[in-house]
């Protein structure tokens, strides 16, 4: 680390020119100091951070006029989300692999809990945050990652069909006319698609049970050329290691040749948990993956090459062999997790383990956006201000990983060097127990 790095200063240097690189992507000098106010106040100590309180932290003796410029650069400047996270992978991805290469892209998505039926994308719907069906709404998101830490690169609010479908609030919360309804899965397929076309290091895709067990969605990953290591449930069927569906039938001269592989009644796939249950006790090998806070974490797998069997009636050819990775932790009654991956077939189960539960680290990330960097404070309700709010998040975050990686390995929101003004004694933000108004 060289003495500059520490040097009284250097980190407000860093982010200052950072600051500039961003507002250079916004592409309007109208949006520079807001965008860049927006960014550091997303950085300072306080826990909400939302538009109004981020104003009187940043400029306590003019909160009225801050707040309305930080207001229109979130709500209404048209800056590309896009160009702006495309900056920010730029500058921290360097700092990452200065650690190590990039080893998975990760694919996932979050809930974020909203009341109401006016903001845009929200309504019951499943919640990650609360684990159950909530009134919300939820992003897809692509991450890149290290061994030791990843960065959100792309994010898209996921609109639901009542949405898609509903004219008169698509119009008042602004979402763009050439949205149409996409699953999560296909939204993420579109997020890895953008990626390998601006060349970003390629690595295998990460995700759980949601994506994994659509077949197209891990079709999709192939035909990219890229590997995957994803989630499936207890419920996937697939032909037991050695076998596959039956050839098609011999053609007799008579009728229209058949080109379909088959199967019959005794001879069928099975689902991956009566799979896993018939294995024999030799099968199951402990496994260590990585050090956790007290102890390593470990836990029992059993890895198997089989054909996935999925709608495969509807196929000339057989599925390729994919990997069957299974965890079957010795507390438990029955295997707990599931995973498809088309590593190569000389893969360790070490190195297949590994890399299936890399996953975990967004997990840090959302955490850290959400508690400390405000993803789930917007108040707004339109699309504009949503993605915008959420990239100027992870704008701030970005800055947050490169320091860890370069030279501030406990670098955190509210504990960066930056200059904290004094909050007005008599604010209160509105919706505050205590308002007595408008600042």
């Amino acid at each position: 680390m060289s003495a500059n790095s520490v040097a009284p200063g250097a980190q407000q240097k860093r982010f200052a020119a950072y600051l500039d690189r961003l507002a250079q992507a916004a592409g309007h000098l109208d949006r520079v100091v807001p965008l860049q106010s927006y960014c550091t106040g997303l950085l300072l100590p306080g826990e909400r951070k939302s538009v109004e309180p981020m104003a009187a932290r940043l400029c306590p003796n003019n909160v009225r006029q801050t707040h309305q410029s930080l207001h229109h650069v979130v709500a209404h400047a048209p800056w590309s989300d896009e160009d702006i996270l495309e900056t920010v992978r730029q500058y921290a991805l360097p700092a990452m692999q200065k650690q190590g290469p990039i080893e998975a892209w990760i694919v996932d998505d979050t809930g974020l809990v909203k009341k109401g039926t006016h903001s845009v994308g929200v309504t019951r719907q499943y919640c990650g945050q609360v684990g159950k069906q909530e009134n919300c709404r939820v992003a897809v998101s692509l991450s890149i990652s290290t061994a030791k830490v990843s960065l959100p690169i792309a994010w898209r609010l996921y609109l639901p069909g009542v949405w898609v479908q509903d004219k008169k609030r698509r119009k008042t919360t602004g979402v763009p006319q050439e949205i149409r309804f996409q699953t999560k899965p296909e939204i993420a397929l579109q997020q890895i698609r953008t990626a390998l076309e601006r060349e970003i290091p390629a690595a295998p895709v990460l995700t759980d049970a949601a994506y994994g067990n659509d077949t197209e969605f891990r079709d999709g990953i192939t035909e990219f050329g890229l590997l995957y290591v994803v989630g499936i449930q207890s419920s996937v069927s697939v032909w037991k290691p050695g076998e596959a569906p039956l050839p098609k039938r011999e053609w007799k001269g008579i009728g229209r040749p058949t080109k379909l592989v088959r199967r019959d009644d005794k001879h069928v796939p099975v689902a991956v948990r009566e799979l896993a249950m018939s294995l024999p006790a030799s099968a199951w090998k402990m496994v260590v993956w990585r050090e956790g806070t007290r102890s390593p974490l470990r836990s029992r797998f059993a890895a198997l090459r089989i054909r996935p069997a999925h709608r495969d009636y509807w196929s000339s050819k057989p599925r390729p062999e994919e990997w069957l990775l299974i965890e079957w932790p010795k507390p438990e009654a029955e295997p707990i997790k599931y995973w498809l991956s088309t590593l190569p077939a000389n893969t360790k189960l070490r190195d297949l383990v590994r890399l299936a539960k890399q996953r975990w680290i967004i997990e840090r990330d959302y955490q850290e956006l959400k508690q400390e960097l405000g993803l789930g404070h917007y108040e707004g309700r339109g699309w504009r201000g949503f993605h915008h709010h959420a990239t100027l998040c992870i704008a701030a975050y970005g800055f947050l990983v490169a320091e860890r990686s370069r030279f501030s390995p406990s670098a955190r929101a509210g504990q960066v060097d930056l200059p904290v003004s004094e909050m007005p004694p008599q604010f209160r933000p509105r919706g505050s127990p205590r308002a007595r108004g408008a600042a």
